[in-house]
């Protein structure tokens, strides 16, 4: 694909990334500063806001608000520059990596946030390895370095050696904690100086020739200075130069240092995703591979967000445009149910803000509100029957019981439960025998917060209770060897939301048993959501 022909110049300023971390790293932070200087909202709202202070503009479910987390992906849309940002939020906390997987399928790059006194944590690591997977570029923010934080040398090891990707920084800090003053950027020779007055202010530059330039001393205390002088000489003997090529590639990503929480860092590192970044990708369907600058539009659903306003019961596909120029009241085919849609009221997100898409283009992250309609793997196209690949649905870890507490409201429930399982929040089990529903999620966090939904946006007190079972699978293979395996083991099959076979147990013996006494079958712990 490396002589591809250039983009049409709409599509080319395109940069469609999401935001990594392990959770506390600042992450809904630097997402609220770039909206601040993308011009999208004019104040930034801390997680943890006091009383009525100004919440957080990206995180909008009550339970987010109320633990100062961010539990659901939100995609927001703003210009800065020349470009046109689409940055997807991901959850940070560990319970909902599910969610994640699938947010970075829409994109086409990452940044990863590191806490500047903690390195590289476990979360980072896990969803590092996603990125991996799809070699998905990186760029790295090292936040939080106006508190006490680690020898900057240090850091850079740890990312090289845990995540097995080179490093070459984009800026270098001088001094950290109460004496960091701000960033000598190697990449343009600048020196960026942070003001602490003014969290929302942009941070001065000045231009410099070099490290020797003796405008250097009127800004840097001399300790400070021979410091800087010395490590970034260091840096350039030890660590490698940018290369973009290898950056796109995914074998290095450049680190940029800073502190989201006063706006320092952030926009050099905005304009590293300008700069370098890459353009809208090709996208691999099932049969073909489709690329940004085709005339038509393709795109595939890959979130479903239900009740986004409480006061109307609406679900918004979150849909990433592959290829084309939407526009809206466009007429798409519904590759799965082979139906034309007419799709008139598309929305583009600012924050918890939204407006009406007039148009979108290749690269562009749109929300199509719907009555259930569209789920999670779904393609929208002019016409041709394309599925795109690669976007995984995971067997769950935890399995638990779920009842209404008032037994008039099972078939509130039942509506509620399917609602979730289509919306990817949950995975939803039907049991061949007995009544009741089983469901499965991948963290323990999920099933408070499908509890405390379910209870807010459809007025169900729930009951979870253990389950006996531990683990499900996906029964694969030809119809009559299923069919035998289902007669044969009614206690332990169940059935998703789609209606597909599902082998739950709490022992491996019993996934090992089915594997070698019924010929023809597999049992899956991954489903391809390709619709």
């Amino acid at each position: 694909m490396m002589n591809r022909p250039a983009l049409p110049p709409e599509i080319a300023r395109r940069r469609t990334f999401a935001i990594i971390s392990h959770p506390d790293a600042g992450k809904t932070t630097l997402t609220e500063k770039f909206l601040l200087f993308g011009g999208a909202i004019q104040m930034a709202g801390q997680v943890r806001a006091k009383g009525e202070a100004r919440r957080t503009r990206s995180d909008f479910m009550k339970l987010e608000q109320d633990r100062g987390i961010s539990v659901s992906a939100s995609a927001m849309s703003f210009e800065y520059r020349e470009f046109r940002y689409n940055l997807v939020d991901t959850p940070g906390h560990s319970d909902f990596s599910e969610d994640t997987y699938r947010t970075l399928t829409a994109v086409d790059a990452a940044i990863m946030v590191i806490d500047g006194a903690k390195g590289v944590e476990s979360q980072t690591r896990k969803l590092f390895e996603v990125c991996r997977l799809r070699d998905l570029p990186i760029l790295t923010f090292c936040n939080k370095m106006d508190r006490e934080s680690r020898d900057t040398f240090e850091i850079i090891d740890e990312i090289q050696e845990n995540l097995a990707i080179d490093v070459a920084p984009a800026s270098w800090p001088i001094g950290m904690g109460r004496d960091f003053l701000g960033c000598y950027d190697m990449l343009h020779d600048r020196l960026e100086l942070m003001d602490r007055a003014d969290r929302n202010k942009v941070a001065e530059s000045i231009k410099i020739s070099g490290l020797d330039d003796p405008k250097l001393a009127e800004h840097v205390p001399a300790d400070l200075l021979e410091k800087l002088k010395e490590e970034v000489e260091m840096a350039r003997e030890l660590l490698p130069t940018f290369d973009r090529q290898s950056f796109l590639e995914g074998h290095l990503t450049p680190i940029w240092f800073g502190s989201a929480i006063n706006s320092f860092g952030v926009k050099e590192l905005m304009d590293g995703i300008g700069e370098f970044g890459p353009e809208p990708e090709v996208f691999k369907s099932a049969e073909r591979d489709v690329a940004p600058e085709e005339k038509k539009v393709a795109g595939f659903v890959f979130k479903v967000q239900a009740n986004m306003d409480p006061k109307h019961r609406d679900r918004v596909a979150f849909v990433r445009l592959v290829s084309g120029h939407f526009t809206r009241g466009q007429k798409l085919l519904h590759v799965r149910s082979k139906k034309q849609m007419a799709v008139s009221n598309p929305v583009l997100f600012l924050a918890a803000d939204r407006e009406l898409a007039e148009e979108a283009w290749g690269g562009d992250i749109i929300g199509i509100p719907n009555h259930g309609q569209l789920r999670i793997g779904d393609a929208l196209t002019e016409g041709e029957a394309l599925r795109f690949t690669g976007i995984p649905s995971f067997a769950p870890e935890l399995l638990q019981s779920v009842r209404a507490t008032d037994p008039m409201k099972g078939k509130h429930l039942e509506k509620a439960l399917m609602q979730f399982a289509e919306e990817g929040a949950a995975k939803v089990f039907k049991p061949a025998i007995g009544s009741g529903f089983i469901v499965g999620v991948v963290g323990a966090l999920q099933f408070d917060v499908l509890a405390s939904r379910i209870e807010l946006e459809y007025g169900i007190p729930v009951r979870f209770e253990a389950s006996q079972f531990t683990s499900a699978r996906w029964v694969l293979g030809d119809k009559a060897a299923v069919e035998k395996l289902v007669n044969a083991n009614k206690q332990h099959i169940s059935y998703d939301h789609d209606g597909d076979v599902v082998f739950l147990t709490r022992l491996q013996w019993d996934i090992d048993r089915v594997e070698r006494d019924y010929e023809g079958v597999t049992l899956s712990a991954t489903k391809e959501l390709m619709q």
